[in-house]
């Protein structure tokens, strides 16, 4: 092969689709053990606590990944670390595949923590660096579309497959993996967006930062960011479990379709909302995650021998309320950070911010587990949603003050797409 061919690389606006289509791939595998717990939970024998374990250990690892190698792709370049994330969420897929019992499923869990970890904080970055210049904001608007759409893809997704395929702890990993060759393919020939700097290994010291100039809007928006990730926390750990347990839905299909249900309505709001100044949505955000989140817990509570299909109904209508604020809150939060960072503030800043969201996503499921074991899955469903509605409502003066700030022009997130 020649030298020139060797240099070959995508268009702009295809690595745009592809980073964009990557980042969606990798929260569907994220998502897709969700369904899968209550197989798991059968075939190894462990108890609600165990089940968070396994999601919790995952959290953690991505945590860590964050903290480490958040900054590491304003120094060592985006696509460096795309495709080491990429190679190392192919060798959790694996062990996924080969999984034999709770060790197996911790450590497949740990390494997809890392991968993921890696690929969260350096594919929204690299999207924002690739941002068309016909169409500013573009790049907000997928980060904030593309985790919701690949958490609801996975979940429902990996549910029908367990309902109707063959190998329901199989299939879906072999269909993953096939994904993510692609991805790496991709990745390998996409353009370089930013220019190398020194400090690689300095980066790798853990740590988080906002910079001064934007700490402001950034705390602003974090009450919405912890009271929507903190939603989503308790649907992907212990949703399937509440469907099948309090409202006795145990098709394995519902158990994804209720994770689906949040985020996928979520993914539809953020993209409709697309030509909106993201802060000017947080209020409505967090009215509707406080709003859905009481009708879920009226539908909980409703539940019961003779209650029929009455309290499902409601907590079903309650989740699709909750996910158009989960879809807003997306918007606003990561529309609002794609207009405020400078390019190398990108990879640190959404690590920052990241590592909160993920926090929200992980602690309280982690109490939810031993909750659950101990109190049950109704009173522990109750307290959590409870929860859940107090940072929405703490949230709502927060939307308040994003919303007053004045949109800057010259990034254009709120221009029509």
């Amino acid at each position: 092969m020649s030298a020139p061919a060797l240099r070959v690389r995508l268009s702009r606006p295809v690595a745009f689709a592809a980073v964009a289509t990557i980042f969606v791939w990798f929260l569907a595998a994220s998502s897709a053990p969700s369904p899968l717990y209550v197989v798991y939970q059968q075939r190894f024998t462990f108890t609600e606590f165990t089940l968070t374990l396994v999601f919790a250990v995952y959290v953690l690892a991505l945590i860590a990944a964050l903290l480490v190698v958040g900054a590491l792709s304003d120094h060592l370049g985006r696509r460096p670390v795309i495709v080491g994330a990429i190679v190392l969420e192919a060798v959790s897929l694996v062990l996924f595949l080969t999984a034999d019992g709770v060790g197996a499923l911790l450590v497949a869990r740990i390494v997809q923590g890392v991968a993921t970890g890696a690929a969260t904080t350096t594919l929204p970055a690299t999207l924002v660096d690739l941002d068309p210049p016909h169409a500013r904001g573009r790049a907000g608007l997928i980060n904030g579309v593309a985790p919701l759409a690949g958490l609801g893809l996975g979940a429902l997704g990996c549910g029908a497959l367990v309902e109707f395929g063959p190998a329901p702890t199989r299939l879906v990993w072999v269909i993953l993996l096939a994904g993510m060759v692609l991805a790496a393919l991709a990745a390998a020939f996409m353009p370089e967006t930013i220019t190398r700097r020194p400090g690689a290994l300095a980066s790798l010291r853990p740590r988080v930062g906002v910079p001064a100039r934007i700490r402001g809007e950034f705390a602003a928006i974090v009450p919405v960011l912890l009271a929507s990730w903190a939603l989503g926390g308790l649907y992907l750990s212990l949703g399937p479990s509440v469907a099948a347990n309090l409202f006795e839905l145990r098709n394995h299909l519902i158990g994804g379709l209720v994770v689906t249900m949040l985020c996928g309505t979520g993914a539809l709001t953020a993209f409709l909302l697309r030509g909106r100044e993201p802060g000017r949505v947080l209020p409505g955000a967090a009215t509707g995650l406080a709003l859905g989140t009481v009708v879920t817990l009226v539908g909980v509570a409703l539940t019961g021998p003779g209650a029929g299909a009455g309290p499902a109904v409601l907590a079903g209508v309650g989740t699709l309320v909750a996910g158009v604020g989960f879809g807003a809150a997306a918007y606003g939060t990561f529309g609002t950070l794609a207009r405020i960072a400078a390019p190398h503030e990108r990879g640190e800043l959404f690590a920052t911010t990241y590592t909160l969201a993920y926090l929200a996503f992980s602690v309280p499921a982690v109490v939810a587990g031993v909750s659950a074991t101990v109190a049950g899955l109704r009173v522990t469903a109750e307290v959590y949603g409870l929860v859940v509605v107090l940072l929405a409502l703490s949230a709502l003066v927060a939307g308040r003050t994003v919303a007053r700030r004045r949109p800057v022009a010259e990034a254009g997130v709120g221009s029509p797409t």
